[in-house]
């Protein structure tokens, strides 16, 4: 518009309503020079214009705008949208902000805490941090406190008006919450609980003077710099993969040469993995950076070791400041490297010897305790070769929480929000994380029968957009009730494709006998085939992707394969796995990338003619 296009102009080339392209003409003519000089802040602010837009309008900074509109005396004012349709007087309104005269509410009266929420759920920032932001809300009731919520997602339990005290329908920005906080005055300002979105205004809102409660902001940001985070792990003796930053191409190619390929490639300050990658030369990251420098723009880059072939473990956990409380161990099904939101897993673990997690346990609890974390704290493990490593410290709510909480019978998120506002650990009923007798799978739900053409390779950047449990009392059933609620297809019969690297070729053999054993035809690529026939197993030999044709991709697209068990290691493996992957989503056939994704697979086959018996979580937990 402010280059002269007519809406009927914008409409052809955008799609976009003329109804909201009208009101964008408005805005936009608002935006022009000539008209700002005209404008006072008060139009500006009634037009919608955040203090960040009209900053970067009049070349100012967004906090020189909120000084300017304080002397104005040019503050919103907060009106009420009612749920009872004036039939009657409503008990819970919920409110939004406009700049006009009168405010319709009052500040709540009596001890108070705001809850900021995750606002609106994408990929990476889904609905379990909703899960969480409602569970604090019980929390701070059960302290006697009353409870605000900010968030703007209509679609959530958090934005049900009968939920809290009050709930302000409004973005989730610097600007808007401070501008609640100076209305309200609370006791405390939660942002641990609502994934990402919050905590990247947690800084600048402790900056202006609002009480944040629970773990700081400056040590949840001492997680995320590596470099202070380093010293904390030399201190505590804790092994992490080795790591460097960098900020220009050749500080990150050297980096990424010293430590040695494969690296870990990411953006600091992600979240759900966006941008992440695992890079094998350096010309691969070379065209990295060059792919995600809008993603990396203004942010060092962190590289990491790549430990290929690793087991990767969750922790959620809980501390006052003086004790911890481990809320519970998960394994991943997946190896180490998809991130932990793709990833299957397993509570309590399948696969750890009593060493690993009794390192597991002290690591979560000394840094817990030098984090200084009030509430939860979330921390990923690899283990290799007989070496625990830290991968991540999170000290916040994690997307984990939820499962961790059904499966347990323990509302972490609950117990989180009452540590925030001083309560201590001594004072609840904590059970043991491992004294229960049933077995929790959490499987992701993948989108990618939506997307046929987008990448299947599972990757250390999240592409779920949901996930779902199954329990029971034993591994094989829990994982077969996952499947079937994820809507994966596990065959009990048919032909199974396997391709493994050379260091799972020994322990392919037992899972091939077991298939054989369950009546299902073998095929495998000519170095698994070798090793399976030298053990006395029939199976045929097919090619590679790339080797000729026939290949295994033509066999799935033919309907000739019905399960694929396929573990690369290295670029051309993880490139043949992602042409696999595509065409088992087209076909709809189950792509298993790790044995330990397979074994549980084979246990969930062989129960597949069991009748399956329903029962509540709660029974499970009487």
């Amino acid at each position: 518009f402010l280059e002269g296009q007519s809406i009927k102009d914008v409409n052809k080339v955008t799609g976009i309503d003329p109804w909201f392209l009208h009101q964008i003409k408005q805005i936009s003519e608002l935006n022009s020079g000539e008209t700002l000089h005209g404008t006072s802040l008060q139009q500006l602010k009634h037009n919608g214009f955040s203090d960040k837009q009209i900053g970067r309008m009049v070349g100012k900074t967004e906090l020189e705008i909120r000084d300017l509109r304080k002397k104005e005396n040019v503050f919103p004012s907060y009106k009420v949208v009612d749920t009872c349709a004036a039939e009657f007087e409503a008990q819970t309104p919920y409110c939004y902000s406009t700049y006009d005269e009168e405010n319709e509410i009052e500040p709540i009266k009596g001890k108070k805490v705001i809850i900021l929420g995750g606002g609106p759920n994408r990929i990476g920032q889904g609905i379990e941090f909703d899960y969480c932001c409602v569970q604090a809300v019980f929390g701070l009731t059960d302290q006697g406190y009353k409870t605000i919520m900010v968030n703007c997602n209509p679609e959530t339990v958090s934005t049900d008006f009968d939920l809290v005290d009050r709930l302000y329908f409004e973005p989730v920005t610097f600007e808007d919450v401070l501008n609640i906080v100076e209305f309200e005055k609370p006791d405390g300002v939660l942002v641990q609980f609502g994934g990402q979105t919050p905590l990247k205004i947690a800084q600048a809102l402790a900056n202006a003077g609002v009480p944040i409660i629970g773990t700081s902001p400056e040590n949840i940001d001492l997680a995320e710099n590596r470099e202070k985070f380093g010293n904390i792990l030399d201190k505590l003796k804790v092994v992490c993969p080795e790591y460097g930053t960098g900020r220009t191409l050749d500080e990150v190619v050297a980096v990424a040469e010293r430590i040695g390929f494969p690296v870990l490639a990411r953006p600091s300050y992600v979240l759900g993995g966006r941008a992440m990658e695992i890079v094998y030369a350096k010309e691969q990251l070379i065209d990295y950076l060059s792919r995600n420098a809008d993603v990396t723009e203004g942010h060092p880059i962190l590289i990491d070791e790549f430990l290929e072939d690793a087991f990767e473990f969750d922790v959620d956990a809980l501390c006052d400041g003086e004790s911890v409380h481990i809320g519970a161990v998960m394994q991943q099904i997946e190896e180490a490297g998809i991130h932990s939101g793709d990833s299957a897993c397993v509570l309590p673990p399948y696969r750890i010897t009593t060493e690993a997690m009794e390192e597991i346990i002290r690591i979560t609890k000394a840094l817990a305790l030098e984090l200084n974390v009030i509430g939860l704290i979330n921390l990923q493990f690899a283990y290799k070769d007989g070496q625990v490593y830290v991968l991540e410290v999170n000290p916040r709510a994690s997307r984990t929480v939820p499962f961790v909480s059904k499966a347990t019978n323990m509302p972490l998120a609950r117990i989180a929000s009452q540590l925030a506002v001083g309560a201590k650990l001594s004072g609840f009923d904590l059970k043991p994380w491992n004294g229960n007798h049933h077995v929790a799978v959490k499987e992701a739900v993948l989108p990618f029968n939506k997307f046929p053409e987008e990448s299947i390779f599972l990757s250390p950047e999240m592409k779920s957009t949901g996930e779902v449990m199954g329990i029971s009392n034993t591994l094989g059933e829990s994982f077969r009730r996952a499947s079937i609620s994820a809507g994966n297809n596990i065959p009990n019969t048919g032909t199974v494709f396997l391709s493994v690297n050379d260091s799972d070729k020994l322990d392919v053999i037992s899972i091939a006998r077991d298939l054989h054993e369950i009546g299902f035809k073998l095929v495998a690529t000519s170095g698994t085939a070798k090793e399976l026939r030298q053990n006395g197993l029939p199976v045929e030999t097919i090619f590679k992707v790339g080797e000729g044709r026939p290949n295994v991709v033509d066999g799935i697209k033919n309907g000739e394969v019905n399960l694929v068990i396929n573990t690369p290691m290295g670029a051309q493996a993880r490139y043949d796995e992602e042409s696999i992957g595509r065409s088992c989503i087209q076909k709809g056939i189950m792509a298993i990338t790790t044995l330990s994704g397979a074994e549980a697979a084979v246990r969930a086959i062989r129960l597949w003619n069991q009748p399956i018996h329903v029962q509540s979580i709660q029974e499970y937990h009487s």
